[in-house]
């Protein structure tokens, strides 16, 4: 079964419902990136007093304490639970698109290995693997990029009438 393109035929009122979502999931996903960045300094030092806590600077202006494990496991299994079906609703939603077929694989699969790399790299932060912040900041950044890229091209594509307007193959 082809795909490709199929985001084109769908009906008026399809498109609005795509568009509606993809809308309202963004701002979920993106008030989530600004609390993170919020409460990490958006830097690898950051991530790591968020898990592990900074109790030994005397000079912090705020006091955190080492994550529980209960708190680090509900963290990891919602997240990982949530995004992961998230992921696969956009993936299904750019598998409808008109894009190079290599380019639309890696933006539909990327985000599963960010995910894995993203949280399991917070559970090994908090074992005390101290490169891991690293990991996660990397991996946190390709999982944003490639959802910004997808819900663009999903977008724009709902956007437009005809495919002969935005064929990009």
């Amino acid at each position: 079964m082809n795909l490709k393109g199929l985001i084109y035929q769908f009906p008026k009122e399809i498109k609005l419902v795509i568009i509606a979502f993809v809308c309202t999931l963004s701002i979920g996903f993106y008030s989530g990136i600004s609390f993170v960045r919020s409460t990490t300094n958006a830097n690898p030092n950051g991530i790591e007093q968020r898990y592990l806590g900074n109790e030994e600077d005397e000079n912090a202006t705020k006091m955190m304490f080492k994550k529980s494990e209960g708190e680090i496991m509900t963290t990891i299994h919602s997240h990982i639970l949530s995004l992961s079906v998230i992921f696969f609703l956009i993936s299904l939603l750019l598998s409808t698109t008109d894009i190079p077929r290599k380019l639309k694989l890696f933006l539909m699969i990327e985000p599963f290995f960010s995910l894995v790399f993203t949280f399991g790299g917070i559970y090994l932060l908090w074992k005390e693997i101290h490169f891991m912040k690293y990991v996660i900041m990397i991996s946190g950044f390709f999982m944003t990029v490639t959802y910004t890229v997808s819900i663009f091209i999903i977008l724009k594509q709902a956007l437009n009438r005809s495919k002969s307007n935005t064929h990009l193959t």
